[in-house]
């Protein structure tokens, strides 16, 4: 759907430019820009100070020369910066990141070498200098802005009201700021990994501000969502961008017919599984936008998405504005930095406190922590964009508290603070809705849940597959895990195999692993349909009939439903197993060495949340599996306007011919 109409009459009325020019000159505009500039000058004045104290060899300097130097830095940089940013959108991708940077460093190092007073001379100690005034104005920076987004906010609004112009035609140096858009948009945003009952918690305990004034206020209202099994972001987000959940089976697992084990966020994999389910018609298809996600809905617009994998090119504005602007790449890797540390304090405390379940927070982890906050800050960026450009329909994908959640645990203080960080995310969108070209309404959501607990390894001893090697025999069968579900693979079948030859092949291993404490349900394909074992019982899955001790029980309501219907998933696993859950704490056993894991049942990993308009109809009491959000944002997006009703018409024979052959 088209930019809602913006007034680009070429001779507006004398009367309306008159009025712009007063709210130009106004004294609340001059004293605004008047205290950005003085402060701009201010932090350029303390850091360049600090720099060349702490630069050794460097000569004392009175402070007429310094801001001597602070006029040299102003001058250089509104020369070079829109040059370099001309060179950052030409580049794109990796390109404008590392010119991103280097462009920070730049300004200081050419207003160092033209300085008068020639305090620094050779290259090697002007970048040294200039790297160092670069960290102590990101930190500054934040410090000034007492940790909120304030100058993130005025960069996007920069940002989109630029964006704005070009997107009219208009000139960029018309005194007109771009109106308010009036035609409806809808923003999704997905906050991963985040579990119904731990945003109930947050919002009543007053740690969401945001979301909890939606919520106060009755402009929004929330509710929970099963998730089913596999509960996995790419499980859940095949339903909910493309209504096909049966077609992935797990976070990863194995295909027999080429031999092949498929690893859903390796870029090669996720286009291939893609392609198998899409139809043209997927939540984003009418022109919406996929932002960092890991399948396109068929969004005609795919940035950062695993299943496009490209970073944003040339016509992403939004990821140049990031990279080029000192509050934006540079600030963001000097924070991140900071938050390696407080990573390193924060896992030392645990072991200083002896807090159990724990597992190591080192290693790929401590990188994770700062890539995850530098993501989020440029898919805001990104976000910004799209809504200045007026696209109809946005998914963005925030992951911050899902990756510290699976080492910290999901209701630890570490992970309530980044779930703190992303309502502060929604409420800059909330702020910056007001340069968008549409009227967006916001809809929260997530993709499942975490369950807590200590690993499989560590609490018997040994890996899973070390378990089901010792049971099995000879030629153990393949064991591919995602958080508490395993699916097991015997690779000499082409096909599933049954119970029948699973037990001529390894008769131990069946009753091995069902005997296992750390072992709950052993799923497998019967003559009669899938049975459930348990320790002391059996549930038949078609009939629903138990034999001794139901296994089921302490799985929920909905368990016999999620695994019947998982059985239905394409490459499915010979056997299925799902850790032990605790009746008491709803803990579980992951198969991965991750205390927050999720992927099978038990505990509040297949508890997703969805907040959204108050007012808006939902079509289903009971929201069960990601197909069924599918299709209730579809209706949401009809209501909009949003959505052509009548599909296009399309050859499905290559479709339907990949999902026989699987």
């Amino acid at each position: 759907m088209a930019v809602s109409p913006q007034d680009n009459s070429s001779a507006p009325v004398l009367g309306d430019r008159g009025a712009e020019l007063r709210a130009l000159l106004s004294w609340r505009r001059i004293l605004s820009r008047s205290r950005a500039v003085l402060r701009s000058a201010l932090v350029t004045f303390v850091v360049l100070t600090a720099t060349l104290w702490l630069m050794p060899g460097v000569a004392s300097s009175d402070i007429v020369d310094t801001l001597g130097l602070v006029l040299l830095v102003a001058g250089v940089g509104a020369v070079l910066r829109p040059l370099l940013l001309v060179g950052i959108v030409a580049l794109g991708g990796w390109g404008a990141m590392l010119l991103g940077l280097i462009a920070q460093i730049a300004v200081i190092v050419v207003a160092l070498e033209i300085d008068p007073a020639n305090r620094i001379s050779g290259l090697p100690s002007l970048v040294l200098a200039a790297i160092l005034a670069v960290v102590f104005a990101a930190i500054l920076d934040w410090m000034l802005d007492s940790g909120t987004d304030d100058t993130f906010v005025k960069e996007a609004k920069r940002l989109m009201r630029g964006v704005r112009r070009r997107t009219a035609g208009g000139s960029l140096l018309t005194l007109r700021r771009p109106r308010p858009g009036t035609e409806p948009g809808l923003l999704m945003i997905q906050l991963d990994g985040l579990s119904e009952p731990v945003l109930r918690w947050a919002v009543r305990a007053g740690n969401l501000p945001t979301l909890g004034h939606w919520l106060r206020s009755g402009s929004h209202t929330m509710r929970g969502w099963h998730t089913g099994l596999p509960s996995t972001t790419p499980g859940s987000q095949a339903g909910i961008l493309h209504g096909a959940s049966r077609q992935v089976p797990g976070f990863r697992w194995y295909e027999k017919d080429t031999g092949r084990l498929m690893v859903s966020n390796r870029p090669r994999d996720a286009a291939l599984i893609e392609r198998r389910f899409s139809d043209g018609r997927g939540l984003l298809c009418d022109g919406g936008v996929s932002i960092g996600n890991a399948f396109s809905g068929d969004a005609a617009v795919n940035l950062l998405t695993v299943s496009h994998a490209a970073l944003p090119g040339r016509s992403a504005r939004g990821w140049a504005a990031f990279m080029a602007s000192p509050y934006g790449f540079t600030r963001a890797l000097v924070l991140g930095v900071g938050e390696v540390f407080t990573e390193l304090h924060q896992a030392r405390l645990q072991r200083r406190r002896n807090l159990l379940p724990r597992v190591s927070r080192s290693g790929a982890f401590l990188a994770l922590r700062p890539a995850s906050m530098l993501l989020r800050d440029v898919n805001i960026s990104l976000v910004a964009e799209q809504m200045a450009r007026g696209a109809p329909s946005i998914y963005c994908d925030l992951v911050d508290y899902d990756e510290v959640a699976h080492h910290a645990g999901p209701a630890r203080p570490e992970s309530m603070r980044q779930l703190e960080s992303l309502d502060r995310m929604l409420g800059v969108l909330e702020r910056l809705a007001p340069e968008a070209a549409r009227r967006y309404h916001i809809v929260v959501l997530s993709d499942h849940g975490q369950s807590q607990g200590a690993t499989f390894r560590q609490r018997y001893g040994e890996t899973l597959d070390e378990l089901v090697e010792r049971v099995s025999g000879e030629a153990a069968p393949m064991v591919v895990s995602s958080g508490n579900l395993s699916l097991l693979y015997l690779t000499e079948y082409g096909h599933r195999a049954t119970r029948a030859e699973i037990d001529r092949a390894h008769p131990r291993l069946i009753p091995g692993l069902a005997a296992h404490p750390g072992v709950g349900l052993v799923v497998v394909r019967d003559d009669d349909g899938p049975v459930a074992f348990g320790t002391s019982g059996l549930h038949r899955l078609r009939d629903d009939t138990v034999e001794g001790v139901d296994p089921l029980l302490p799985y929920g309501p909905h368990a016999r439903a999620d695994l019947l219907r998982h059985q239905e998933s394409a490459h499915v696993g010979d056997l299925v197993l799902i850790s032990c859950v605790d009746p008491v704490t709803e803990e579980v056993a992951a198969f991965e060495e991750l205390v927050g894991s999720h992927g099978g049942l038990g505990g509040w990993q297949t508890d997703a949340m969805l907040v959204h308009p108050a007012r808006w109809p939902i079509a289903r009491p009971e929201l069960n599996g990601a197909d069924a959000v599918h299709h209730q944002l579809v209706e949401w997006l009809e209501m909009l306007g949003l959505r052509s009703i009548e599909p296009p018409v399309l050859d499905l024979e290559p479709r339907l011919s990949r999902m026989r052959d699987g």
